[in-house]
């Protein structure tokens, strides 16, 4: 049952306004509309329970994501059928994605169980050192505070109340206040129900999780500006996310922004790979294109190619793969208005359509364009994000040529080279350029698709995300919550219990 209500320190609380969902198919539902209040009532009751839980065993906290996952699983049907309904979104898609969402919480719950995030070490003293002795000193990592997280629209799920950021802090050891986004806030809600249950099973402070629903830009705003809180995870789009990066930055006490802003993913096709395998290559780029509506933040949007005999036939490939493929539902009629701007502003800079099918409404189809080498580096906004199944082609005339494309990228989530044996020269050459664009560079792959585990990066260079040094997913996305303290000659008694073994 949907009560339409935040969920803040383990109440269900209405308001005196609401807004109706706006589902791709099926009935809407009535939420209330979050407030600065409702931020400052979730954000207190954060604070005052954030000692208690920071100070569980790493064990209790790991109990406590397990169970998150248990319950979400027992409500598996309702996320479906919600999820499906409100995004459009397939249910083999639904129900996958909800195997991630709880596959990262186990994953999570396993990692804590060990001591490796916490990057403890210690300096043992030197007391007869000269010229001056060495005092003990220990170093654990230790939990910020409360952490603010903004769902996102693609994914209701593994990026959203209960996604990464959620999932990371609270195995950090850091409450969290969600602002749930309003494209599928019946899931958002079913998942805070799996959450509170999880807490009221356990025992834990009520404070440890709340959703604040809806919401105008005010209620971000106050969420970020709120003193009390320690740090901000964000997936969605570059201006969104640029602008609470700089209400971050601008505070008294200036906090990190970890967000995620999306990306081209540019795909360098090298000559001895595309002579091989045209066809091979030009399907698995329309396959990832399309997939979900091309509505990923690895979307492969942009192709490299050296100009030569065999540039046509795969364009041809390429075009033959996306024909076919259906018109698809986007997430809302906002990101469906945004994908036919962005092809419409795609073609005022210069990129000539080779397929172009139009639809209405919420429904979005692949697009291809191409350019020149030349045009491309002309025209910076060529450059930029279309949310969607679009996908540019460039033709550069060398590989001096593709060099300075690459060189010239903007920071990326992706990389890609495909290549053959032929190509190792000049791939040679590309990869310290695409190692310093990308947080993770791939071979003969295509992006979408992120794994969830100890080696991921999901981030990278701004503007892909506003801190190069984190990602949004992986056991390492759990340091971003943590920060360093350092003891020196401390008693025993007053340690964590992580350093008494040092």
């Amino acid at each position: 049952m949907l009560t339409g209500k935040h969920l803040i320190a383990g109440e269900w609380l209405g308001g005196k306004d609401s807004f109706m969902s706006s589902p791709a198919k099926g009935d809407a539902h009535r939420f209330s509309v979050g407030t600065p209040a409702d931020v400052d009532a979730a954000v207190q009751a954060a604070e005052r329970d954030f000692p208690a839980y920071s100070a569980l065993p790493r064990e209790m906290r790991a109990q406590f994501l397990e169970e998150i996952a248990a319950q979400i699983d027992a409500r598996g049907d309702a996320i479906t059928a919600h999820g499906t309904a409100e995004t459009g979104l397939p249910e083999a898609r639904l129900i996958g994605e909800r195997g991630r969402t709880t596959g990262q919480l186990r994953l999570f719950a396993s990692h804590i169980r060990k001591d490796m995030y916490l990057d403890l070490r210690r300096d043992a003293p030197l007391p007869d050192r000269t010229p001056l002795p060495r005092p003990d000193i220990r170093l654990i990592q230790q939990p910020i505070g409360p952490v603010a997280v903004f769902g996102a629209s693609n994914f209701p799920l593994a990026f959203s109340v209960m996604g990464g950021d959620s999932a990371s802090a609270l195995a950090a050891g850091c409450p969290v206040v969600v602002k749930g986004h309003s494209a599928h806030p019946a899931t958002s809600e079913i998942v805070a129900q799996a959450v509170l249950a999880a807490i009221e099973k356990l025992g834990l402070p009520a404070g440890v999780f709340s959703l604040v629903q809806g919401g105008r830009r005010d209620v971000g705003e106050a969420l970020v500006q709120h003193p009390l809180i320690c740090a901000v995870g964000f997936t969605g789009s570059l201006v969104g996310g640029r602008a609470l990066f700089n209400l971050c930055a601008a505070r008294p006490n200036p906090i990190p922004f970890f967000g995620e802003l999306g990306s081209v993913n540019p795909m360098f096709i090298l000559p001895a790979a595309l002579s091989a395998r045209a066809e091979a290559i030009a399907k698995g780029w329309a396959a990832s294109l399309t997939m979900g509506a091309g509505q990923f933040c690895t979307n492969p949007g942009i192709g490299v190619v050296i100009d030569g005999p065999h540039v046509d036939g795969f364009s041809s490939s390429l075009t033959a793969a996306l024909e076919p493929v259906s018109a698809q539902t986007m997430l809302t009629d906002g990101i469906a208005d945004a994908y036919r701007a962005g092809a419409a502003r795609m073609k005022h800079a210069g990129a000539k359509p080779v397929l172009e099918r139009p639809e209405q409404g919420r429904r979005a189809s692949p697009y291809l364009y191409q350019v020149t080498g030349a045009e491309w580096l002309a025209n910076p906004h060529l450059a930029e994000e279309v949310f969607g199944p679009l996908a540019l082609l460039i033709r550069v005339r060398n590989a001096g040529e593709m060099a300075q494309i690459a060189h010239g990228l903007q920071g990326q989530l992706t990389c890609t080279l495909h290549l053959d044996a032929g190509d190792m020269a000049q791939a040679q050459t590309l990869m310290p350029v695409l190692s310093r664009k990308a947080g993770r560079v791939l071979a003969n792959g295509f992006p979408t698709g992120v794994e969830v585990c100890d080696a991921m990066v999901h981030g990278g260079p701004y503007p892909a995300s506003t801190n190069f040094g984190a990602t949004s997913v992986g056991t390492l996305s759990i340091r971003r919550w943590l920060r360093p303290v350092s003891y020196q000659n401390m008693p025993p008694e007053l340690l964590p219990e992580a350093l008494h073994s040092l």
